[in-house]
């Protein structure tokens, strides 16, 4: 008698969650060079945003029921959103380091793209189970 396996991916493994941490860190170096009455009227809701993006991937990851997964994933898509319009302000009031922004940018979208892509997967797999 064989016992199967199933392949668990930790939490810190998972690529999307990874990502997140990546844009918190960079996010957090941005915040941290701000004046203080910058950070009081933009840079605490950016860093809020930034820190729920992977807050929410975490929080969706420990959920049984695919919907509930995916509702997580969607909140983290939306504070994902949110986080680009900060860095976007950010950049157009020239209030943060261009080069630092624009990496952010970068890192956003591609997290976007990617958190789409897994969105779907744990929804098609509500057909696989």
């Amino acid at each position: 008698m064989s016992i199967v396996k199933k392949n668990y991916i930790r939490l810190d493994e998972l690529g999307i969650y990874k990502e997140s941490l990546e844009i918190s860190r960079l996010a957090w170096g941005i915040y941290i060079k701000l004046s203080w009455q910058v950070r009081k009227i933009v840079g605490d809701q950016f860093i809020r945003a930034i820190d729920s993006v992977g807050a929410n991937i975490a929080e969706g990851y420990g959920r049984f029921h695919y919907l509930d997964r995916i509702k997580f994933y969607y909140n983290s898509r939306g504070s994902l959103l949110e986080s680009s319009h900060w860095v976007n302000l950010l950049l157009k009031r020239k209030l943060a380091d261009e080069q630092s922004c624009l990496s952010l940018i970068n890192l956003l979208d591609s997290l976007n793209k990617n958190l789409n892509v897994y969105i779907k997967t744990v929804y098609r797999s509500k057909f696989d189970g």
